[in-house]
């Protein structure tokens, strides 16, 4: 029988041999314990790492906020942006280098907040980008402010009596913008983000990911890691991923339920 210890050695060895950290940059990320950022970072360093994508053909761009630390520690190029401003970036960044792998990461509040107004057209246009969205409906970095998509009577400390503001249904916008691939995920399911992301970067166009995620600092009643578990399930077997309007209705219908929502024929 295996001791612990031997244990831990045999999983650090598998580790070591898939050579899964090697995306990874020496600065280590500075995320609260148990967010759920790190297993976005998980599942697009696995990506990476499948597709075989060379580091020095991938920038990734971020804005502000917690995730906008993001390129600090991967081992890519990277632009670390200002407030709101990551997808006219990662534009301008895709334009000027076309053969580059351009990903932009940010939050809902800097993506559907300050940003918001910059989704409707990198989708109309259809850039080739690939954008993560991670949705953890509160401002993390400035202290716990409602969201853009925090639900109505979401208290914080700065809002005692509850949001007032009906939530944005990030999923919903990207298609009604007319986004060619749409993807919802769950940062508990590092491998199911890896899958999506690779087939989102083998798509030419307009790549966006909804990434369901925690908060564990500021967030103790809404999106905890009990509830988004009990929340989120796969899209039915029948699910057609190249049906706008079904695409549509799930958004609308079944804001919970993960995988490849549209796909665009091309």
């Amino acid at each position: 029988m295996k001791t612990s210890g031997k244990i831990l050695a045999d999983q650090v060895r598998k580790i070591e041999e898939s050579k899964v950290f090697s995306i990874r940059s020496p600065n280590l990320p500075t995320w609260c314990p148990g967010c759920g950022y790190f297993g976005i970072h998980q599942g697009l360093n696995h990506a990476i790492q499948r597709l075989g994508l060379p580091h020095h053909k991938i920038v990734v761009v971020s804005g502000i906020g917690c995730a906008g630390r993001y390129p600090f520690f991967t081992d890519t190029y990277g632009l670390h942006t200002v407030h709101g401003r990551t997808l006219p970036v990662s534009t301008g960044v895709k334009l000027a280098s076309p053969e580059l792998t351009v990903f932009a990461v940010g939050g809902d509040g800097d993506g559907l907040g300050i940003g918001g107004g910059h989704l409707p057209h990198i989708a109309r246009r259809n850039v080739d980008v690939n954008y993560l969205l991670f949705d953890n409906s509160i401002y993390g970095l400035t202290k716990g402010q409602p969201s853009p998509s925090s639900p109505l009577g979401f208290k914080t400390k700065v809002s005692p009596q509850g949001s007032q503001d009906a939530p944005l249904n990030a999923t919903l916008l990207a298609l009604a913008y007319g986004a060619s691939f749409v993807a919802r995920l769950f940062a508990g399911d590092p491998e199911g983000i890896a899958n999506a992301l690779m087939q989102g970067i083998g798509h030419k166009g307009f790549s966006f990911f909804h990434v369901y995620t925690s908060c564990v600092t500021f967030d103790k009643e809404y999106k905890t890691w009990d509830h988004l578990k009990q929340w989120v399930h796969p899209l039915p077997e029948k699910h057609d991923a190249s049906n706008l309007k079904q695409a549509i209705n799930v958004a609308l219908e079944d804001q919970f339920s993960l995988g490849i929502i549209y796909k665009r024929k091309e």
